[in-house]
C-alpha cells in the first residue's frame, strides 16, 4: 500500500509537498475506510479538491511522471533522452534547480523509502531505504552526482554502479539485472497506476480485454448492471492485431499498451438492452453500437470500470484525475464506495482529483481523507488536508468548502462587470 508521496520544484509545486495515507488515531469510520497492515493504519481513499488551474492536476501528473521514469529510464531507447522534469518556472532560483521525488509503500510486509533529484540532463540524488521488524530505517544505496554507495544490504546493486548513465536510475538498473529487492519495488511500481476521467477512451480497449476474463468480466458486467444505465450485458467482438493498433490512441498509456497487445486478442464492445413486447413485458434484448449508440457518460463508466475494478481485485493502487467528469454525482459516489468499504478487503488504494462538492460527506468520508490544493501570492501550489483544520467530523464539509471555510476555491469577481466593459 501507499504510505506517502511526495514532490518539490514540479511544475506549480515550488516547495516540498507530501500526501499522506496514514490514517489518523480517529476511529470514525474506521471498518471501512481504514486498513490495519503491517501495523500500520493506511486509508483506502484520498480525494484531492482545488480551484481550475490550482495544481490538483500537476501533483498526479508528478506521480505518473515518477512512475513510468523509475519503470523506463534503464533501457537504451531512454539513453539520449532528457529527463522528463519541468521545475518551477515562476522564480529564477528554481528554474535550475533539481525536481524532488519521494514514495513510501509497504511491499511483502517491508516498508520501503525511495526517491530521486533530477533535471532534464542528470540525477543528481537517489536514495533507497527499508524498515522490517526494526525501529530504524537500513540504507540501502545512496547516490550523490556520480558517486553510487550501496550497502552490504543491497549486494545486488555492487558491480552495477559503472553502468548507470547519468540520465538513469540505479534502482532501475539494477532491476534490469534481476536484483532481489529492485524486482520487488518494481512490481509494486506496476500496480502503481494512473489515469484520467477527461481520456477514457483510451482505457476501452482494456477494459474489453478485461471482459474475458474468467474472474473480472462478471464482476465488470455486473457493476454495470448495478448501476442503472439500463445496459443488461455486454458482448465483445474480437479484432485482429492491425485493429487494435489502428483503434489505439497515439497517447494511449505504454503500461496498458503492452498488456492490451500482448494479449491473446483484443475486443469491441457492443451492449445488450432490454426489449419490451406491446403489453411492456420483456421480450428480448436489443445489440446497441456502444460507440454511436450509448451516452458519453455511459461509455466513461464502462471504460473506467476495468482500471477500477482490477485494482481492487489485485489490491493496487490507482490514482485518477478529473474523476467525476461526465458522470452523475451517485455514480460517482458509488466508484469512491467501492474502496471505503468493509469488502475492499485486499486494500486496494483510490486517489483522485475531483470538483464534486457531494463526495465530501462526512458519512463517508473522514477529515484525513480530504486535501486540498491552492496557489499562493507567486503562483506556487500547496498541498494541505481538511485535518489541519478545526471542523467536526460530523460536520457539513461539502458546504463550508464552497463558502471558502477552507481555503482551495476560485476567488471570483464579479462576472457581469465584463460585460459592462466591453466596447
Amino acid at each position: 500500500m501507499l504510505i506517502e508521496f511526495s514532490i518539490a520544484n514540479f511544475r506549480s509545486f515550488k516547495e516540498k509537498v507530501t500526501l499522506s495515507m496514514e490514517a489518523s488515531s480517529d476511529d470514525w469510520l474506521e471498518e471501512s475506510n481504514v486498513a490495519m497492515v503491517a501495523d500500520q493504519r493506511l486509508l483506502k481513499s484520498a480525494a484531492i479538491y482545488g480551484a481550475n488551474a490550482s495544481g490538483k492536476s500537476n501533483f498526479l501528473a508528478g506521480m505518473e511522471i515518477f512512475r513510468q521514469f523509475v519503470q523506463n529510464s534503464s533501457k537504451e531507447s531512454q539513453a539520449g533522452e532528457k529527463i522528463p522534469v519541468i521545475p518551477f518556472r515562476l522564480n529564477t532560483a528554481t528554474e535550475s534547480a533539481p525536481t524532488h521525488f519521494e514514495i513510501v509503500f509497504l511491499q511483502n510486509g517491508a516498508r520501503y523509502r525511495y526517491g530521486f533529484e533530477a533535471t532534464a540532463e542528470m540525477i543528481q540524488a537517489e536514495w533507497l531505504f527499508s524498515q522490517k521488524d526494526s525501529i530504524r530505517e537500513t540504507r540501502l544505496f545512496t547516490r550523490e552526482g556520480s558517486t553510487i554507495e550501496a550497502s552490504v544490504e543491497f549486494r545486488e546493486g555492487k558491480g552495477l554502479e559503472a553502468r548507470t548513465r547519468p540520465n538513469a536510475l540505479f534502482l532501475s538498473v539494477v532491476s534490469q539485472f534481476n536484483g532481489g529487492i529492485a524486482g520487488e519495488i518494481m512490481r509494486w511500481m506496476e500496480r502503481f497506476r494512473g489515469i484520467s476521467g477527461l481520456d477514457d477512451v483510451n482505457y476501452l480497449a482494456f477494459t474489453s480485454q478485461l471482459l474475458q476474463d474468467a474472474r473480472l468480466g462478471p464482476k465488470i458486467r455486473g457493476l454495470i448492471r448495478r448501476l442503472d444505465v439500463g445496459i443488461e450485458d455486454l458482448q465483445t467482438i474480437e479484432l485482429s492485431v492491425s485493429e487494435r493498433l489502428k483503434l489505439l490512441p497515439k497517447d494511449f498509456p505504454e503500461h496498458l499498451r503492452k498488456e492490451v497487445l500482448a494479449s491473446p486478442g483484443a475486443f469491441m464492445i457492443k451492449t445488450l438492452h432490454k426489449r419490451f413486447s406491446e403489453k411492456n413485458q420483456v421480450c428480448e434484448n436489443v445489440e446497441f453500437n456502444f460507440k454511436n449508440e450509448e451516452s458519453a457518460g455511459t461509455q466513461k463508466l464502462v471504460a473506467m470500470s476495468g482500471p477500477f475494478l482490477r485494482t481492487l481485485e489485485d489490491g493496487s493502487v490507482l490514482f485518477v484525475d478529473e474523476l467525476e467528469a461526465r458522470l452523475h454525482p451517485l455514480l460517482t459516489k458509488a466508484l469512491v464506495g467501492l474502496f471505503n468499504d468493509p469488502e475492499n478487503q485486499k486494500t486496494a488504494q483510490l486517489i483522485y482529483a475531483t470538483h464534486d462538492e457531494g463526495l465530501l460527506d462526512s458519512a463517508r468520508i473522514r477529515r484525513d481523507q480530504v486535501w486540498f490544493v491552492e496557489k499562493d501570492e507567486i503562483g506556487a501550489s500547496r498541498l494541505f488536508s481538511l485535518a489541519e483544520f478545526k471542523v467536526r467530523k460530523e460536520a457539513k464539509f461539502g458546504k463550508e468548502y464552497l463558502l471558502g471555510q477552507f481555503g482551495a476555491v476560485p476567488h471570483l469577481r464579479d462576472p457581469q462587470g465584463a460585460l459592462t466593459n466591453v466596447k
